[in-house]
């Protein structure tokens, strides 16, 4: 069944101050295996964009066995699943040379570049679609809700700025990654790598927009949440490896 597959090198740019692979880096990779995947299969950025549509990220699932390294090489594959209504599932695997060391999935919306409204797969795809497309999953992950951090501590403050635009002017989705990652202290991670990691995305973030980022740790788990206006724009959960 389709695997789309793309290779990548690691930089010095994309590495911690432990030569351990970053959060919004892995995240880079599986979205550019995503994109190329998804130009391939004739729904890709330029075509939507021609039908006045396009793509956001709504939530992502990576689990991890083992930090990756500066040095090492990383291969994905990726494939999307059958729509259902307005999501648009994609699932991934994560490989160093023959080790499969990683799974993600990841959910998708179409929307409307003049309004930015959530639409429906027909307003592109037909029926039929993807019923040759592979329906196997990486990851049997569906626990997208994440509960708020009540008890949570006001750990800084962002304000959004010109560099954290992506081109449908808004916050890009890896930004947001270095945002929620940037509520820990380089030292929290001299013995910690990520287990595990979840993102939702609720709402986007403007230029201007100052976002609060707020901590809790329950059951294993931190939770870092986003809050903007009084609103939860983003929120994180997060286990970790000790190494």
């Amino acid at each position: 069944m389709y695997k789309f597959i793309k290779h990548f090198d690691i930089r010095f740019i994309d590495v911690d101050a432990y030569d351990n692979l970053k959060l919004s880096s892995l995240l880079s990779f599986l979205e550019e295996a995503a994109c190329a995947s998804a130009d391939g299969l004739g729904f890709g950025y330029e075509a939507l964009k021609a039908k006045g549509l396009g793509f956001i990220l709504s939530n992502w699932y990576v689990r991890l066995s083992r930090p990756i390294k500066y040095g090492e090489s990383v291969t994905v594959n990726t494939w999307p699943l059958k729509p259902r209504f307005f999501i648009f599932p994609r699932d991934f695997e994560i490989f160093v040379g023959d080790e499969k060391i990683g799974v993600a999935s990841s959910r998708w919306c179409l929307f409307n570049l003049n309004n930015y409204s959530v639409v429906s797969s027909s307003e592109y795809f037909k029926d039929g679609d993807f019923d040759n497309y592979n329906t196997e999953r990486s990851v049997d992950f569906s626990d997208w809700k994440i509960r708020p951090a009540l008890d949570g501590k006001l750990i800084y403050s962002k304000i959004i700025r010109n560099s954290d635009y992506d081109h449908y002017f808004h916050v890009h989705n890896t930004r947001y990654a270095d945002f929620l990652m940037d509520a820990f202290s380089v030292d929290e991670f001299a013995q910690k790598s990520i287990e595990s990691v979840q993102i939702n995305y609720l709402r986007q973030c403007k230029e201007n927009d100052v976002i609060d980022f707020i901590r809790s740790e329950k059951d294993g788990y931190f939770i870092v949440e986003g809050v903007c206006d009084r609103e939860t724009r983003i929120q994180m959960r997060l286990k970790f490896n000790e190494i």
